[in-house]
């Protein structure tokens, strides 16, 4: 099957500052994403049944690339900080146009 990467304006207002190493490492695993979109781990969220996560390194901090799969769009969600534990998923969610 193949898969539309759409961003949401969150994804795009976080990664327009990142520097160009990061975003490049973004991109590699926006490439596995489009690969394959189960290959990641699944998370528990309200909203939605498949949203998944990507280990990131930026900037030394643990970061969690989140994406949502519906039909044959993958929604990338947000980059979330790891040691926010979460607790931010529900709000990102909710700004999706699925």
């Amino acid at each position: 099957m193949t898969y539309e990467i759409v961003a949401s304006g969150t994804f795009l207002k976080q990664v327009e500052n990142l520097l160009p190493k990061y975003k490049e490492q973004i991109d590699k695993k926006i490439d596995l994403i489009k690969q394959n979109p189960f290959r990641f781990k699944a998370l528990h969220a309200k909203l939605y049944s498949r949203v998944f996560r990507v280990r990131l390194d930026i900037g030394g901090k643990g970061t969690r690339l989140i994406y949502v799969v519906l039909g044959s769009k993958i929604i990338l969600a947000c980059l979330l900080d790891r040691s926010k534990e979460y607790k931010d998923l529900e709000n990102y969610l909710v700004k999706i146009e699925g």
